[in-house]
């Protein structure tokens, strides 16, 4: 008979009682010791988890503030060495290690043997090349297993990874990784999503020339694709070697901070913000987010048998946690195409289709997802048998109370009445969740279960006082691991304090609107700053701006982000033209054209509207936030100081927009 299945939260405080003499009686009182405590937290992290480290640590947090906290100093790690610790048991389960699927149908299972030899072949055929430790490896990757594979390969050898989507455009890319200054690029020279092919062999020779610091480009050849890139080595072949020494190889013992991977987080100004993160920082950080996912061992009594998907680009920090399925021992299945079908045929059942051909378990994706999929009234009874996914996760924009009950809904049908909701809330800054779910607490519709464990998150009015059942601004009070160890090339960390700690030194100030309640339960309201989150994914307004003023007719622009609780994300772009013209579609077409080409399509906007002028301060600055608070609702006179404005003048204009906008 099979043992029950019990919650890793379960199994860590089982752990806490057995071997640390803990016990509370409350998730509340769990979470106060996890953040008061962190030297005990952290280390019972590490022991529960079993780390290890072939040299010992002087301690656990030797320097205990932000930025700059100090983490275990001495002890050793690998990223990499977690992942391919479970080759053995997962495969001697029979489990493998990663299910692939795309739009074309092409399923590939890779096993764990497998995944360890194609790593080990990569990582002696990058140090072959000359790649280093702390040489940077830069990516423009498909989710597909070779991503994986060639992430984990720098890893091992101490190379920094960084990696993004196919879809964003040129200049975008350019922007995040001639910062780094990589010294190989991997690339696909061709893609097929949302049904049709797209060369790529044009834009990954001109991502070459932009980046001079690049030595070698190891490219995925795509059946799509007819022709070759000069000079370009096979990513293949990279990966197909196997003899003697990729059958002794193993991963590096790295410093604890050693770099692992750049991500990147737009702010409001300037280039997008290169966070790099620590193997040891990001290993303790997934194995406490994997407590709180739910997520488990698939070759585990507990767990067997666990797949894990998160519907992801490689550009989204989902992806990362998606690998970091693999460090918790899951088989992770992942998806290559687009979750909607494409514009002439949009099919919104294909992840659940995915789901349920692949046996999937846990199953996450962005809000916005779920909410497409209820307004195409997709029926999940006709799409297959997904009696077995025990969880949903859900994160990139608040999930609305309606969304949350059509699902609930719908796997009642299906014989799953008590299907998990796991909301989570966290970033790409730190590569984690700061608020998200409990198996065993109770749900409410519309919320997120509770702050996760080690982080002190408070909700902070304008005095900087902690509020319970107010909405205020979200606060991180403690040092967390994964938060990043710098900004690639930000002197003096200028950029770094500027980005969290400007208002409140010393204090994490997240860019978020959060409400805590007296049971514990959150609520996120979107962003507090001007940042753009577009279902997820975080881009900074400069971005737009840069490619809609480089258009002869716009003088000036300003784009607002209207995602929040409720709400179906709506971006807004006002535009400022030349004298005497006007916004016809041919210009509209051609500044979505421009968004679309510089940045990415996902960023182009709901509405593009003319506007008289563009709101700016004395000093030159455009008053993203009061328009954005305007538009949310709030008063013109209570959130801009007209004093202190050069154009108070065009405000009335912006006030009837708003207006017209809350009534619809």
């Amino acid at each position: 008979m099979k043992a029950p299945f019990v919650p890793q939260i379960r199994l860590y405080q089982d752990w806490l009682r057995e071997q640390r003499g803990l016990q509370f009686d409350s998730y509340d009182a769990l979470w106060r010791w996890s953040v008061t405590e962190l030297d005990a937290f952290w280390q019972s992290i590490w022991d529960s988890e079993q780390m290890q480290s072939p040299t010992p640590y002087t301690a656990v947090l030797a320097e205990r503030h932000m930025p700059g906290a100090v983490w275990f100093p001495g002890a050793q790690v690998n990223f990499a060495q977690r992942v391919l610790r479970h080759v053995a048991p997962a495969h001697a389960a029979g489990m493998p290690a990663i299910v692939s699927d795309n739009e074309l149908g092409r399923v590939r299972e890779t096993s764990w043997p497998e995944l360890k030899r194609q790593v080990a072949s990569l990582a002696l055929e990058l140090k072959a090349l000359g790649v280093q430790r702390g040489d940077r490896v830069a990516a423009c990757m498909p989710n597909v297993p070779e991503t994986i594979v060639a992430f984990l390969a720098c890893a091992s050898i101490g190379a920094v990874w960084s990696v993004t989507a196919p879809d964003m455009g040129a200049a975008a890319v350019v922007d995040r990784f001639r910062q780094i200054e990589p010294r190989v690029l991997i690339a696909a020279d061709g893609v097929f999503y949302a049904g049709r092919t797209i060369d790529r062999t044009a834009a990954v020779e001109a991502l070459r020339d932009a980046l001079p610091s690049v030595r070698h480009l190891l490219v995925m050849e795509s059946p799509h694709v007819s022709r070759s890139i000069d000079g370009a080595l096979s990513l293949a072949d990279a990966m197909a070697r196997h003899d003697a020494a990729t059958d002794a190889f193993e991963p590096e013992w790295l410093p604890f901070d050693h770099p692992l991977w750049i991500v990147y987080s737009s702010g409001t100004t300037g280039l997008p913000k290169a966070l790099v993160h620590g193997h040891g920082g990001i290993l303790m950080a997934m194995a406490a987010l994997g407590k709180h996912n739910d997520l488990g061992a698939s070759y585990s009594a507990n767990n067997f048998g666990e797949r894990y998907h998160w519907y992801s680009s490689t550009g989204w920090v989902m992806w990362n946690a998606q690998v970091g399925g693999l460090a918790s021992g899951s088989t992770i299945c992942i998806f290559d195409g687009s979750p909607g079908g494409s514009k002439d045929q949009p099919d919104w059942t294909v992840l659940w289709r995915f789901a349920a051909r692949h046996r999937v378990t846990v199953l996450g994706s962005g809000a916005a997802f779920y909410a497409n999929c209820m307004k195409a009234g997709v029926d999940l009874a006709s799409c297959g048998d997904l009696s077995r996914i025990r969880a949903l996760g859900s994160t990139g924009s608040p999930l609305s109370e309606e969304v949350q009950r059509w699902g609930t809904a719908q796997f009642e049908r299906i014989g799953t009445p008590d299907i998990w909701w796991n909301n989570i809330s966290g970033g790409t800054d730190f590569c984690g969740a700061f608020i998200g779910g409990h198996r065993e607490l109770p749900h409410t519709v519309g919320r997120m279960q509770c702050r996760e464990l080690g982080c002190a998150v408070e909700a902070w009015n304008e005095q900087g006082q902690p509020v319970i059942g107010e909405v205020g601004e979200l606060v991180c009070t403690q040092p967390l691991p994964s938060m990043p160890l710098y900004f690639w090339g930000d002197e003096g960390h200028a950029r770094y304090l500027s980005s969290y700690f400007d208002v409140y030194p010393g204090v994490w100030r997240h860019g978020d609107w959060l409400k805590i309640d007296e049971d514990g339960g959150c609520t996120i309201y979107g962003r507090s700053d001007a940042t753009i989150n577009r279902h997820g994914l975080r881009l900074g307004t400069s971005e737009i701006y840069s490619a809609v003023e480089a258009l002869p007719e716009v003088l000036d622009s300003l784009v607002i982000d209207l995602e929040y609780l409720g709400r179906d994300s709506w971006m807004s772009l006002f535009v400022a033209l030349r004298e005497g013209l006007s916004l016809d579609d041919a210009l509209l077409g051609r500044i979505r054209d421009a968004i679309r080409t510089a940045v990415s399509p996902r960023f182009v906007p709901d509405e593009i509207v003319q506007a008289p002028e563009i709101p700016r301060t004395l000093s030159g600055k455009k008053q993203e936030v009061p328009i954005k608070k305007a538009f949310l609702g709030q008063p013109m006179d209570k959130v801009v100081n007209r004093d202190a404005m050069a154009n108070p003048q065009c405000l009335p204009w912006y006030e009837a927009r708003a207006k017209a906008h809350l009534s619809h």
